[in-house]
């Protein structure tokens, strides 16, 4: 269906009215939404009718609630790393796929090695690393909020 003159007054007052693309398309009938906005845009219209922002009411937001932040987390509890029939700890060339893979101590010192404990299934690191490593977001800003 075409853009008659009819069609296009018709489109004009809708959209002044303030009514959305979506409703203008369901309202004028044989068009889409993005049809509506193609040809807003290529009659360049202004934006459309609203109150003024002093007459304007927000509504509060509602709150949040999450599942999870009632809830307390088990505190996370690190076992010490293994120690390997030789008397040392898994280290770059020690270290394999049935292994966990958290580092610990510094990567330039001597010292450095891995946890190398039985990693979680489908994870590089044991069951207490993993949970150390993979935080829901929230969890971690409430514990950067309370260390900082």
């Amino acid at each position: 269906m075409g853009w008659t003159d009819d069609r296009i007054e018709q489109l004009k007052s809708l959209w002044t009215e303030g009514l959305s693309a979506s409703h203008i398309a369901r309202v004028m009938g044989g068009i889409s939404r993005n049809a509506v906005i193609g040809k807003v845009h290529r009659l360049g219209l202004a934006g459309r009718a609203s109150a003024p922002r002093s007459e304007r009411v927000r509504l509060p937001a509602a709150p949040r609630f999450s599942m999870r932040a009632h809830i307390p987390q088990p505190p996370i509890v690190e076992e010490e790393p293994i120690v390997l029939e030789d008397g040392s700890f898994a280290t770059v060339l020690t270290i394999n796929d049935r292994m966990c893979r958290w580092p610990i101590g510094d990567p330039a010192e001597n010292e450095f090695h891995f946890c190398g404990r039985k990693p979680k299934t489908g994870s590089p690191y044991c069951e207490a690393h993993a949970r150390k490593a993979y935080q829901p977001q929230q969890l971690r800003r409430e514990k950067s909020r309370m260390v900082g």
